[in-house]
This record gives structure tokens, sequence and C-alpha cells, in this order.
């Protein structure tokens, strides 16, 4: 299932900015960076939960924002995209 994962981390302080290295890390593992703080991933779920798991450890849930929104296995049929950034196939092979 298309999993789209959004992050706001609170950046004042040091161990703000380290959290958030460490959740852009963490989304990096498992999905496709389409925006800033924005990850579309293509997860089971196990791998939802334990992704989620570890980025709820992660976070801060007095000063952070962590959001899962859930498209399904349909989900190229909810994803427009329009401007400069190109689209990809997130079941595609992806060439490092």
């Amino acid at each position: 299932m298309m999993v789209l994962i959004t992050y706001d981390v609170n950046t004042e302080t040091a161990a703000g900015r380290k959290r958030l290295r460490q959740i852009a890390k963490t989304c990096v593992n498992y999905g496709q960076r389409v925006q800033n703080s924005v990850f579309e991933c293509v997860l089971d779920p196990t791998q939802c939960k334990q992704l989620q798991a570890k980025l709820l450890g992660l976070m801060d849930e007095n000063t952070d924002s962590l959001r899962f929104y859930y498209l399904g296995n349909k989900y190229q049929t909810r994803i427009e995209h329009f401007g400069t950034r190109e689209t990809y196939d997130p079941e595609g092979v992806l060439m490092v």
C-alpha cells in the first residue's frame, strides 16, 4: 500500500535539528522523498507498523508532528502531480 508520511519537527534547538535528520534518514530507508518533509512509501502492513514505531520513537510529541496518509493499493488514481519536479514510478527500478 502507498503511505504518504509528512512531518514537522521543531528545529529551534540542536536536539530538534538532530531529530529532523534522524526522521528524514529513517524515511529515506523506506520510501522516496517528494518534498522537503514529505515521503511516499510503498509498504506492507508490517513494514508500515515498524516504520511508524521507529518514527514515534524519534519524535518529541510535545513539539513535533507526524502524519501518515494511507492511500492504499490503488494509489495511482489518487495522486496528481503538477509542476516542475518530475514524477517517478514508486514500484519501478530505483538506481542509486
